[in-house]
């Protein structure tokens, strides 16, 4: 089964997708997670793709769909994928249903999680992450034992670029402009099922079972 996740930054999806991943075997495959490691790696992608990620814009739609693209043709997506910040516009949709036409396949399911503005930036900008082994902390509602410094390892919290507030405001402009015309788009595909993003996760995943062919 083929899923896709919506919804603005922050509003749950990659937590959703990676549940779901465990549960169903489906590969969760984030664009987010393609940019950095293409970024690690250093590749003309990669390189091209910061540049627009670091100022809280989107990367443009031949970059990202080359990344996915080549990401989903891997086997361990025969079976199904689960994908996680794409697409982000009609261009990828369109581009994504046709790439997967031509395998005679399709997208079965968009999960809309949806989320006030001001949740997310809340949110998100308390994120911290450790700067030596990435364990995710937040300012909130998951603090270290000690202010500032990882539980695992002892590395440094820092804020990512682009969870800052300023930044995640940029994003949730963009979001707005151009990405959220795809709950149209995929609600007159007849495939669209809408999820509250600050709902507890075993009660969305209960209600997700439902929908989920296994």
């Amino acid at each position: 089964m083929n899923i896709i996740m919506l919804g603005a930054p922050g509003a749950g999806k990659g937590t959703i997708a990676t549940r779901l991943e465990e549960k169903y075997h489906l590969p969760h495959v984030s664009t987010g997670d393609l940019f950095r490691e293409n970024i690690k790696n250093n590749t003309a992608l990669g390189q091209e793709a910061k540049s627009y990620i670091d100022k809280g814009q989107l990367v443009p739609d031949s970059v990202t769909i080359n990344m996915l693209l080549d990401r989903i043709s891997k086997d361990d997506c025969r079976n199904g994928f689960i994908l996680d910040g794409f697409p982000r516009n009609l261009a990828q949709a369109d581009g994504l249903k046709n790439a997967l036409s031509e395998k005679s396949q399709k997208i079965d399911l968009a999960i809309l999680m949806n989320a006030a503005d001001e949740d997310i930036i809340k949110r998100l900008s308390g994120r911290r992450v450790c700067e030596g082994c990435g364990a995710p902390y937040h300012i909130e509602t998951l603090k270290p034992k000690v202010d500032g410094v990882c539980d695992k390892c002892g590395g440094k919290l820092i804020q990512r670029k682009d969870d800052t507030e300023e930044v995640i405001k940029e994003r949730l402009k963009v979001y707005h402009e151009q990405t959220q015309v795809l709950i149209d788009y995929y609600d007159k595909e007849g495939i669209l099922i809408t999820k509250n993003g600050f709902d507890p996760i075993d009660k969305t995943l209960t209600e997700l079972e439902k929908v989920i062919v296994k």
